[in-house]
C-alpha cells in the first residue's frame, strides 16, 4: 500500500488518501478476480498444499517415533501427539478444491473451444468498426448463421417431442403405468 506523510500541519495530504483508496480498490478487484478465475485458484491453493503436506509428514514422523517409543518402553503414553486425521483430513480437502478448480478450468477451455468451433468468425461491435477484421463476418451472416441456429434447435426439440409421444402412445397401449 501506498505510504502517506503528514504535511506539516498534522493531516495526511489529499493525493496520498486518493492512491491509497485506489490501492486498495485494484487489490480488492485483483482478489475478486482470483476468486472466479480457477487457474489463479489453483495457483494460490498451490502453496497450501505443499505446507499441508509437510505438515502431514511431520506428524507422521512425530506420531511413528512416540509410538515407537512406548513400544520400546522408553515413554508411557500419557503424553498427547498431535491427530494425524485432522491433518490429513486437511490435506484431503485442499486436494479436493484443487480437483474443483482444474475442473472448472476444463470446463471454461472446453466452453471456449466450442463456441470458437461453432462461430468461428467474430463479428465487429458497433463501438469498433475501424478494427474490422478480414476473417470478420457480416452482421447479416451473422443473422443467418443464429436462424439456422434456431432452427436446428428447434429441431431437434420437435423431435424429441414426437419420440417422447411415440413412446407414451406405446406405454398406454401395452397397458404400462
Amino acid at each position: 500500500m501506498a505510504s502517506q506523510q503528514p504535511q506539516p500541519g498534522g493531516s495526511m495530504s489529499q493525493p496520498g488518501l486518493q492512491q491509497q483508496s485506489t490501492s486498495i480498490q485494484q487489490q480488492q478487484q485483483q482478489h475478486q478476480q482470483q476468486d472466479f478465475d480457477p487457474v489463479q485458484r489453483f495457483k494460490m491453493l498451490i502453496p497450501q498444499l505443499k505446507e499441508s503436506l509437510q505438515n502431514v509428514m511431520r506428524i507422521a514422523s512425530l506420531n511413528l517415533a512416540h509410538n515407537t517409543a512406548i513400544d520400546n518402553g522408553i515413554k508411557s503414553s500419557d503424553t498427547s501427539v498431535q491427530r494425524f486425521d485432522k491433518s490429513l483430513e486437511e490435506f484431503y480437502a485442499l486436494c479436493d478444491q484443487l480437483e474443483l478448480c482444474l475442473r472448472l478450468a476444463y470446463e471454461c477451455l472446453s466452453q471456449s473451444i466450442d463456441s470458437a468451433k461453432h462461430s468461428p468468425n467474430l463479428v465487429p461491435t458497433a463501438t469498433k468498426p475501424d478494427t474490422v477484421q478480414t476473417e470478420s463476418m457480416s452482421y447479416a451472416q451473422y443473422l443467418g448463421m443464429i436462424k439456422s441456429q434456431i432452427s436446428c434447435a428447434k429441431d431437434i426439440h420437435n423431435a424429441l417431442l414426437e419420440c417422447s409421444k411415440k413412446i407414451a402412445g406405446k406405454g398406454q397401449s401395452q397397458g404400462i403405468m
